[in-house]
């Protein structure tokens, strides 16, 4: 059964996808039937949340996969020339624009090679999407979100058909393709899976900061405070209201997975004692052991350097570990607070521990 968070977690994407065209390669001869059909029944219901699809047939019988896809009520029409044809752009930018999906036969090429690559710019996609025999595997393992330009040094870390991928995947986004999903398609469900998750479940290859931490924004701040619930009501963290974090809102820094919070850190800064405390750590429950938090940490640690702080503490029980062990940081006394960070704390009744790092 379908948790609340799951399905949250699939909301959040419908409204970034509605209108862009994915464009979707399949080995529709190599990969099992039934895989192949749930794609399908996958494909129809994107097409009803608004995505533009094109489908790109790499093997198997062009006809009998076109005939899936109206069997699935998908509103398919056939491209009439070959990816490799010119005109194949003008005429699947004409199926788009009827509001119908478009199939296309790109069996003359490989999944992503450079006809593939110069057809999907054309058609200005938002995704190339390859449904494979195969994956790609780093170290025997899935690598979900690799950037274009680490490509190239992570290639020698798998095998040669998926070093060839990956090498090819980082050029399509070199070339103006945002982001390229190579699929295992024997696998069924994994459309849904890798789409409608931050982590996803195939190697994303992609040419945006896909992962990132930036300053907190304004309309963060009921997404924030609904993240941090939790954890106040659990007493590992300091409740906070929209005007509380609003007065300091450049204090504030948010971890980003496709453009939504899994994360947060505070980092408030005393200047005449040149320390600066570590505070509001979190990181949603779906995305920890991630080492999200170091992260986290380490960035809100850099911007006290940058500020010529010496000295950063943190203030926690829960995490203590965690600070001591991942960290680095050091059991330290209240009186080791700058003067009005002590008079708070005292203040506020609290037992938390206090841990400290110097920077320079």
């Amino acid at each position: 059964m379908a948790q609340p968070s799951d399905v949250r977690e699939v909301l959040q994407y419908i409204p970034q996808f509605r209108g862009k065209v994915f464009f979707v390669l399949i080995e529709a001869g190599l990969l099992p039937e039934p895989a192949v059909a749930e794609t399908l029944l996958d494909l129809a219901v994107l097409e009803d949340l608004g995505v533009k699809l094109v489908l790109g047939v790499l093997g198997g019988d062009l006809k009998d996969l076109y005939d899936w896809t109206l069997e699935c009520e998908i509103m398919a029409a056939r491209v009439s020339r070959p990816i490799t044809d010119p005109d194949a752009i003008r005429e699947t930018l004409d199926i788009l624009a009827r509001g119908q999906s478009a199939v296309v036969d790109a069996s003359a090429t490989g999944p992503l090679d450079p006809p593939v690559v110069e057809f999907a710019r054309g058609i200005g996609v938002a995704k190339i999407i390859t449904l494979l025999e195969e994956a790609i595997l780093i170290d025997g393992v899935p690598a979900h979100a690799i950037r274009a330009a680490d490509a190239a040094s992570l290639a020698s870390r798998t095998d040669a058909a998926g070093a060839a991928l990956l090498c090819a995947a980082a050029n399509a986004c070199l070339c103006g393709v945002p982001r390229v999903h190579v699929l295992n398609g024997r696998r069924q469900g994994v459309l849904v899976d890798e789409l409608f998750s931050n982590e996803g479940v195939g190697t994303m290859v992609h040419a945006d900061s896909y992962r990132m931490i930036r300053p907190l924004r304004e309309e963060d701040i009921p997404e924030l405070l609904g993240m941090i619930g939790r954890s106040v009501r659990r007493t590992k963290l300091v409740e906070r209201t929209y005007e509380d974090i609003q007065s300091r809102i450049g204090d504030f820094h948010v971890m980003t997975i496709d453009d939504n919070v899994v994360g947060c850190v505070a980092l408030h800064v005393y200047p005449a004692e040149a320390s600066a405390e570590v505070a509001c750590l979190y990181v949603k429950n779906a995305h920890e052991r991630r080492g999200y938090g170091m992260d986290l940490v380490h960035h809100a640690e850099s911007i006290a350097r940058r500020q010529g702080m010496m000295r950063v503490f943190a203030l926690t029980n829960r995490a203590a570990d965690f600070f001591a062990e991942h960290l680095g940081y050091e059991p330290a006394t209240v009186d080791a607070l700058p003067r009005s960070r002590r008079d708070q704390y005292e203040a506020s009744g609290r037992d938390s521990l206090v841990y400290a790092r110097e920077l320079f």
